[in-house]
């Protein structure tokens, strides 16, 4: 079911739904490590606050996606990590695309030349939707964490900005 949406700036007042899909992602066991959602300090101080943004349909938040960095060195100041998350009640309306191809364009606004995602390889979806906004494979990293005592492979994906550091 398509649906009109609006992307927006993610406000602190987000939060409560925000947290809701990504407690959501967190369930599934595909889309990330962490074990519990974190509190909104914890969060907050984990995202780029220039790069954060909902997708609203008739009021409701039904995405989100974000940028954390991937190191505090300087020299990685335009490399940052992407996040994206959509309802579950959502899944299959391409809210996570109208997210991701809108993440691109404000972090090149803010200067982010490479994008990054470390995605399980059973989350297809989610391969395939980075894939589709021209992420690349660099590759597989084997046995990187381990999740309830299981060892996890995830998939390294970026993307180089054609814009933003380009000079």
């Amino acid at each position: 079911m398509k649906r009109d949406i609006v992307i927006d700036k993610m406000h602190r007042e987000d939060w409560g739904q925000v947290r809701e899909i990504y407690r959501g992602g967190v369930a599934t066991g595909q889309a990330t490590f962490e074990k519990e959602t974190p509190s909104w300090e914890k969060w907050d101080q984990s995202y780029t606050s220039e790069c954060r943004l909902v997708a609203r349909a008739k009021g409701e938040i039904v995405g989100w996606a974000a940028l954390s960095p991937v190191s505090s060195r300087c020299v990685y100041g335009g490399v940052a990590e992407t996040s994206v998350y959509v309802r579950q009640s959502c899944v299959g309306d391409e809210i996570g695309g109208i997210l991701l191809a809108s993440l691109i364009i404000v972090s090149e606004a803010h200067g982010y030349w490479t994008l990054q995602a470390g995605i399980f390889p059973e989350n297809e979806a989610s391969l395939n939707l980075h894939l589709k906004h021209g992420f690349r494979e660099v590759g597989r990293r084997e046995r990187i964490g381990k999740m309830d005592g299981v060892w996890r492979d995830t998939i390294l994906l970026e993307r180089r900005s054609e814009i933003a550091g380009a000079s």
